[in-house]
């Protein structure tokens, strides 16, 4: 798991750190990444989620302000804000 992260989602597999096991906005966040991944593949994926951050920070930005420019983390933090509690 990155440094800093409370989860990361490889293809249908969530690791969540376990002070973040019950999140549930974070589960709807992961949740689209799965779908994402499902959507593009592999390849698709990666490429696209790591081109975003990648170009990012070529253009100077800092590590976190990257990664909250990667389409892919807009609109899962978008649908995980969202989407009533349940």
């Amino acid at each position: 798991m990155p440094p800093g992260a409370a989860a990361i989602t490889i293809g249908p597999v969530v690791s969540v750190r376990s002070a973040w096991a019950g999140d549930e906005r974070l589960a709807r966040h992961e949740a689209v990444h799965v779908a994402q991944w499902r959507r593009y593949g592999p390849f698709g994926f990666l490429r696209r989620y790591l081109g975003a951050y990648l170009s990012w920070r070529l253009r100077g930005h800092p590590h976190w302000d990257a990664y909250r420019h990667i389409p892919f983390e807009i609109e899962a933090e978008w649908v995980a804000r969202t989407a009533p509690d349940s």
